[in-house]
């Protein structure tokens, strides 16, 4: 079946805004064997509208329009679909006693554009909003489905999860099982990570094998059909198996989730504990961390150690080895990462030390970071790295380094290579 994406808002036209909608849902179209053929960006604009909807409708089963479901006289999506299929917009009762509890929850009254909201599709499908005003919304004509989504990332991608995935399932598979089973990889990027597994790409169409590249790691997608789920589960083993043989030294996770989740995970459940000293991620390892429900039982404490000053000072990093071997370097990385655990008196710590740019450091040149891990009543070790990319992205990569290398040795009792 072919389906195709249009993303509605000037703002898109203009640059102003990047469409994180279209990778996300063609990503979970591949998931459910949905063959996106088109992406489309129109502006505020409903006669340009109808003329995107005129050559979607001849060439596609499935339509996702994303954006223009707001209060305002500019969101003119399902207005203008409710146009093009002959249809007039009706009040949805709940939708309107939703949208009224959600002003008053917040102890405001509703604006009366927001009424503009409540409308629906007569006969259609209302998928409720838990993130915002606008519910999302679908409709058949013609044998064509229209699935209609609010703009904000935080709201599309939750409804979508919990609503109109099971009903995209449930439209057009029926009793058909669907599985998706993820595999999260770090320190491999897409290209070599396609190039190991090949054979099996061209090998298998049940299960779809599919990569996915994200800012920093990359995400492996099966993907399989069967009459049930145990008999899709099954499809899927035997392929996930090879797979893992080959690459799993880099598979961090069964699951799409971040690596930082599953380090304190995985730190929680052993019952250790790690604390950080940063230098050039300047707190990001920490962030990355304390971004996870539950990190408190998990992670004690850091130090952002940003100066040489600050690393003689408060971690007692030595004065002569600063001199000797400059702020990024082995030693230093080391020394961090012995005085960072005996401090904190945890399980692990990490540190990181290096040069994100975009000038060079001490001549060293851009990209070279030193990771140290320390465990209790074990030597420290450290890593080197040369990453490349912008400032942002080598203190991402450093950060994420550092978590893999933890989590490495949590999984198999040694740290990465």
């Amino acid at each position: 079946m072919q389906a195709e994406i249009i993303t509605v808002g000037t703002e898109l036209l203009l640059g102003e805004t990047v469409d994180l909608h279209s990778s996300f849902l063609s990503r979970e179209c591949v998931s459910l064997g949905i063959e996106v053929i088109l992406h489309t960006s129109v502006g505020d604009d409903a006669n340009r509208l109808l003329e995107v909807l005129r050559s979607a409708h001849a060439r596609s089963k499935l339509v996702f329009l994303c954006g223009g479901l707001g209060p305002t006289m500019d969101d003119l999506t399902k207005e203008t679909l409710a146009e093009f299929i002959g249809v007039n917009l009706v009040q949805d009762p709940e939708v309107t006693g939703r949208l009224e509890r959600y002003f008053s929850n917040r102890g405001r009254s509703m604006p009366a554009n927001n009424y503009k909201q409540t409308f629906v599709f007569p006969g259609g499908t209302v998928f409720q909003n838990d993130h915002g005003t606008a519910p999302g919304l679908a409709v058949s004509h013609h044998d064509v489905t229209y699935v209609l989504l609010p703009g904000p990332p935080n709201e599309l991608i939750p409804m979508f999860e919990k609503s109109v995935r099971p009903f995209l399932l449930q439209q057009f598979y029926g009793k058909q099982a669907i599985v998706s089973q993820p595999l999260s990889f770090f320190g491999i990027g897409e290209s070599l990570l396609e190039e190991k597994i090949k054979d099996l790409i061209q090998q298998y169409g049940n299960p779809v094998i599919a990569t996915y590249a994200k800012e920093a790691g990359v995400v492996l997608r099966l993907t399989s059909k069967a009459k049930d789920e145990r008999s899709a589960r099954a499809l899927i083993e035997p392929v996930k198996k090879e797979i893992l043989a080959r690459v799993g030294d880099f598979c961090f996770s069964e699951e799409d989730r971040s690596l930082e989740e599953v380090l304190v995970s995985s730190l929680a459940a052993q019952g250790r504990t790690v604390s950080v000293a940063e230098s050039c991620t300047g707190g990001l390892l920490s962030e990355l961390l304390t971004s996870v429900p539950g990190s408190s039982e998990v992670f004690r404490g850091g130090f952002v150690s940003y100066s040489a000053e600050s690393k003689n000072q408060i971690v007692q990093v030595p004065a002569d080895v600063l001199e000797k071997h400059g702020t990024v370097s082995f030693q230093v990385a080391e020394i961090l990462a012995e005085n960072t655990r005996r401090q904190f008196g945890t399980d692990f710590a990490l540190s990181i030390t290096g040069v994100a740019g975009p000038a060079s450091v001490e001549n060293k040149p851009v990209g070279l970071v030193y990771i140290g891990l320390k465990e209790a009543g074990s030597p420290a070790r450290v890593y080197c790295y040369r990453l490349r990319g912008t400032r942002r992205r080598i203190r991402l990569l450093a950060a994420k380094h550092a978590c893999f290398i933890l989590q490495q040795r949590l999984k198999k009792g040694e740290t990465t290579r």
